[in-house]
């Protein structure tokens, strides 16, 4: 198992864009025993209400969306760029159609807080706990663009996850 040192995620010093739109996220909700997860390239990394967050955007018709409605808590996992295949096949594929964690190759590991699931090949580890969603309206779209990734009306949930516990392998992210 990789190595992992826990940080404070007030410390985690990240290039946030590149994680999101060039390496990715594996989003996972549920528990050790009963999870889905799916690739995310859309996100972000901050701060509000004087805590540290990680917000994470899902379709209402990603299977995930059940998992997310369920559960309390979800974990983002980052990997090295020698997994992008196992993300595009976890991003691309249904929870409900197999099991395409097992196909990915990944393996899934017990978190230390969050009943998700994390990655033993993850070299960057966020649990995290819901404490707020919001739901897209087009309505607020200022830029009209936006609309174009939504053909199917199918409007992104969006999850405020205070960040309880970061990792990070040794090799750094």
């Amino acid at each position: 198992m990789k190595e992992m040192k826990e940080i404070r995620p007030t410390d985690l010093k990240v290039e946030a864009a590149g994680l999101w739109l060039k390496r990715w996220f594996l989003l996972s909700a549920g528990t050790i025993d009963d999870f889905n997860v799916m690739t995310v390239g859309w996100g972000f990394l901050g701060g509000i209400w004087g805590k540290s967050f990680a917000q994470v955007m899902v379709r209402p018709s990603r299977h995930t969306f059940k998992y997310m409605e369920k559960y309390d808590t979800f974990t983002l996992s980052s990997f090295p760029g020698d997994y992008r295949d196992a993300l595009m096949l976890l991003g691309t594929r249904s929870g409900r159609d197999g099991d395409k964690v097992a196909d990915s190759g990944l393996t899934p590991v017990s978190s230390v807080i969050a009943e998700a699931p994390s990655f033993e090949e993850a070299d960057l580890v966020l649990e995290c706990r819901k404490v707020y969603w919001q739901d897209l309206d087009p309505a607020h779209f200022l830029d009209e663009s936006i609309e174009r990734h939504y053909a199917g009306k199918d409007y992104h949930r969006v999850y405020f996850g205070e960040i309880l516990r970061a990792a990070i392998s040794d090799s750094g992210v």
